[in-house]
């Protein structure tokens, strides 16, 4: 019997012990733990489970509760409630309802972060699905990373904003949920802001308010509400007056969401970039409660962005650029209230990774973005993942500017050099890799010169990580040319986890990001393939995990 198995065996003495009643489809608990443990099997059908507390909204979910073997555990914080009694009412077999019990952690927590395909330097939930990254926020020594959150199954629903904090931008606490679903609907994708000028009013004394806004959303219509936190986004009060904007009529269509905003310094007012029908829509502020509309920019759908960058770090040539989740970008002039387009669209990446949002408010002027990976676990609690925090820069290049994109410099700490090599054959850098090809985790940087315009790369296991077509000028079937269209070489830095693999070519030129095959699906380990090609220079990192 396993470890775990024996402490959710152990848990039901605690459980008989708790005041714990059951009326038809309904328990009542005095809370004395942290935890509520519930057994999900993704056999049962979804039920309607509401929880009611005095003094706390009512909050209704669906949830796969089963009263026979389960799947896996999820959990519920309530320690904010201890000493109170929460009624539990559930749709489907009340039976299942006997399965759920109190305690000071959650159910499997002693193999947590060591799970077999659990990443290991890329963010993940205990438990539960997460997709978009929400409210990226840098406060008082603090990376705030909101995200979706669905805690009580591994696949999409239930909407909250679950919350991590890093000092680093690596390694990562998970707090309890931020936002719950309330009477507006879900809560979808959404930013944040420190309301230093106090425009809202809800500052105390010298502690700014951190300001969230969000999307509330239910079958009928998506709203834009806002939300403020004293205590460093632990816990949040939404504004008695939301909805503060109800577009569903003006554009004829559910889809207005995901408000990103900021201070625009220039205009003394904040600006709200949000996704409405058919592109982004451009509002102003004074307070963060009354928004006006002010333009709108199509071709672009989803979570929506825009900053201000540098060119070749030259503050007196700067351009705007405008994305939306599936990250193709434009270029162009913004003036506070209009965002003109001056050339693109253009892409940096290109894989399973979307909905990536920059953090506002970083003290050192870097903008610093992070994208959910949509990327599954096999056979874990969890389902989906941040893909590494990186950097933006804008460069010049042959066709005018183009955003780089590299890992942030904090990502250095995890990666250890243990080997290295130049100007290799096919033959010497795949004998020299053989002993790395099992290795969980595994960083490789590595530099190609072809002496062909014929594809060559690197495999692992049978997936290519770099499959580089110099004839159709193809990386990895996207459409890739370097910045000297006349070279003959690319480089790349490789970032391998349990179940993702991120590669960063030419320097940020492009990112690839894809899932990992698993290692059974293919005998041949580290490949790499050409016509007489070179490995100018080759190196071997190992990788710490993150959770350690």
């Amino acid at each position: 019997m396993k470890k775990h198995t024996q402490n959710i065996l152990l848990a039901v003495p605690i459980l008989l012990m708790c005041h714990f009643t059951v009326l038809a489809s309904e328990i009542e608990l005095k809370i004395t733990k942290r935890y509520l443990n519930f057994p999900i099997s993704q056999h049962e059908t979804r039920h309607k489970m509401t929880f009611q507390s005095e003094g706390q909204p009512e909050l209704n979910i669906v949830i796969r509760l089963t009263a026979g073997k389960p799947d896996y555990w999820v959990f519920k914080d309530v320690s904010n409630l201890k000493g109170k009694t929460l009624t539990i009412s559930y749709e489907g077999d009340q039976a299942g309802l006997s399965n759920i019990y109190q305690a000071n952690e959650i159910a499997g927590a002693d193999s947590l972060y060591q799970e077999h395909n659990r990443p290991q330097f890329h963010f993940t939930t205990r438990r539960g699905w997460i997709n978009d990254p929400n409210g990226l926020l840098y406060y008082d020594g603090e990376y705030h990373l909101f995200y979706q959150h669905n805690p009580y199954e591994r696949e999409w629903e239930n909407m909250h904003w679950g919350h991590a904090v890093s000092h680093d931008l690596i390694h990562w606490k998970e707090l309890p949920d931020a936002l719950y679903p309330d009477e507006l609907g879900t809560m979808f994708s959404g930013s944040a802001v420190i309301d230093y000028q106090n425009t809202a009013g809800w500052n105390e004394g010298e502690i700014p308010a951190l300001v969230a806004a969000y999307t509330a959303a239910s079958p009928e219509r998506q709203t834009q509400g806002i939300a403020y936190s004293l205590d460093k986004g632990r816990t949040f009060t939404k504004y008695k007056g939301n909805p503060v904007i109800d577009s569903k009529e003006k554009w004829n269509s559910v889809d207005t969401r995901d408000p990103k905003v900021f201070w625009y310094e220039p205009g003394d007012h904040w600006v709200m970039v949000l996704n409405e029908r058919d592109g982004h829509s451009i509002y102003n502020s004074q307070d963060l409660k009354k928004w006006e509309y002010q333009s709108h920019t199509t071709g672009f759908w989803e979570c929506p962005e825009l900053f201000e960058l540098p060119v070749d770090g030259d503050p007196k040539n700067t351009k705007w650029i405008m994305y939306g989740a599936s990250g193709t970008y434009m270029l162009g002039e913004f003036d506070g209230k209009t965002f003109t387009p001056t050339a693109g669209k253009y892409r940096y990446s290109s894989g399973p990774i979307y909905a990536a949002q920059t953090f506002t408010n970083v003290d050192d002027g870097r903008r610093i973005q992070m994208g959910w990976g949509q990327i599954s676990h096999p056979g874990m609690p969890f389902k989906g993942m941040m893909m590494l925090p990186t950097e933006f820069s804008l460069r010049n290049t042959h066709d005018g500017p183009r955003l780089l994109n590299q890992p942030v410099k904090e990502t250095e700490q995890l990666f250890t050099s243990v080997n290295r090599w130049s100007n290799l054959s096919t033959e010497e850098a795949n004998e020299a890799l053989e002993e790395y090809a099992e290795k969980g985790t595994l960083r490789l940087k590595t530099h190609i010169q072809l002496s062909h315009a014929t594809s060559a790369g690197l495999n692992l296991f049978g997936q290519h990580l770099i499959d580089y077509d110099l004839n159709y000028n193809k990386l990895n079937d996207a459409f890739y040319s370097p910045d000297d269209p006349t070279s003959m070489e690319i480089t790349a830095d490789i970032y391998i986890d349990k179940t993702s693999i991120e590669v960063f070519v030419d320097e940020g030129a492009f990112t690839l990001v894809m899932p990992r095959t698993p290692v059974e699906s293919n005998e041949e380990g580290f490949h790499f393939w050409g016509n007489n090609i070179t490995i100018k220079n080759l190196e071997v990192f190992k990788a710490a995990s993150i959770w350690e």
